[in-house]
């Protein structure tokens, strides 16, 4: 007798998104909003995706803490923070949009920290000449998450008001992962026609037809063996972009924050937030000393204090200071610290204090 072969779940739409993190979310509710039927798939829980931990805070310069700061501010700094290798249109578009979006946020409902102006509060951050991070205290990224998914709760608020169905335009299908994008035709470069997946409960196939696939999966944190990365992120979007016949590109850019802790092993690889860095936060080696003043590049120096007096000056008095060096960009910090210990002066655990 043969085996019957398992018949997979099947639907259509207009958009697929894979991915239900911030990036994921937006593009979701952008479809949406453009009047496609939106599919958002999630390999966890929705409303897990990693985003909830970024704690620090939306990098946009509006200019509410100093009025000196820009979109041209923030676009240099971010051109120098990526030693010129950025792609130039990219960073400007980020630099121009970012207080668009963070506003177009508080409008979905975000409760971002206020000045005593009653403004959008701004941090300080590595690498930002001025205070520029929009922040919900230390839990930007699950405010960030909270924001968006009720934004695509109240589209299907909408649908039900208009359609009776509460998921005619958009649904949320989660612990569902995607394991393969289909093509249409048989031509190595023919257009994307869907992507098939498994419920990760049941184990029973799933296969969305649609002439759209928005890839929103998050980094690759899990390939290392220390990450501050949620269990979700090894690299499933890369390998499904690549199988499909995408090229990946600047694939040696991998970001590591500097700070996180290394000691007991019970919290090894939590994220230790920049901000503690913008608070006034310092770096010592294993000799007590400040050792990020021998590491300011000189493309930074006339930016950052050279004395450790100066450095916890500039954070009561930032007009008349320059920056102490803790508050570099985060590959030049990851550096030092680097050097720091295999030069023998890291801590017992193999980090820095």
């Amino acid at each position: 007798m043969s085996t019957p072969e398992p018949v997979a779940e099947r639907h259509s739409y207009d958009v697929v998104v894979i991915g239900a993190g911030g990036a994921g979310l937006r593009a979701a509710i952008a479809a949406c909003e453009a009047g496609k039927r939106t599919a958002i798939v999630c390999k966890s829980l929705f409303g897990k995706a990693h985003t909830v931990m970024a704690e620090g805070g939306i990098a946009a310069s509006m200019g509410n803490v100093n009025s000196k700061d820009n979109w041209q501010v923030h676009f240099r700094d971010t051109m120098r923070g990526g030693k010129f290798l950025n792609n130039f249109r990219m960073a400007e578009l980020h630099a121009t949009e970012a207080p668009m979006r963070v506003w177009e946020l508080e409008t979905y409902g975000a409760l971002f920290d206020r000045t005593k102006e009653g403004k959008i509060s701004q941090r300080n951050f590595g690498g930002h000449e001025y205070p520029r991070l929009a922040h919900v205290g230390d839990r930007t990224g699950l405010e960030l998450i909270r924001t968006l998914q009720q934004k695509v709760v109240s589209l299907q608020q909408e649908d039900f008001l208009e359609h009776g169905d509460y998921e005619a335009r958009i649904k949320v299908f989660g612990e569902c992962a995607i394991t393969e994008l289909f093509k249409a035709g048989t031509e190595v470069d023919g257009p994307i026609s869907g992507a098939f997946g498994y419920w990760r409960e049941t184990g029973g196939f799933i296969v969305f037809e649609a002439p759209a696939v928005v890839l929103a999966t998050g980094g690759i944190g899990k390939s290392f063996k220390v990450t501050s990365n949620s269990w979700e992120y090894t690299g499933d979007g890369h390998a499904l972009a690549l199988r499909a016949g995408a090229t990946l590109l600047n694939m040696e850019f991998v970001q590591f924050h500097p700070t996180g802790m290394v000691w007991p092993p019970s919290v090894k690889g939590i994220l230790v937030t920049e901000s503690v860095r913008g608070d006034g936060g310092v770096l010592r080696n294993s000799e007590g000393k400040r050792f990020m003043f021998s590491y300011i590049p000189d493309v930074f120096r006339t930016q950052y204090a050279e004395t450790e007096e100066e450095g916890d000056r500039w954070y009561t008095d930032p007009d008349n200071n320059k920056r102490p060096p803790e508050l570099l960009p985060r590959d030049e910090v990851a550096r030092a610290i680097n050097s720091e210990v295999k030069a023998g002066r890291g801590s017992p655990a193999g980090g820095v204090f």
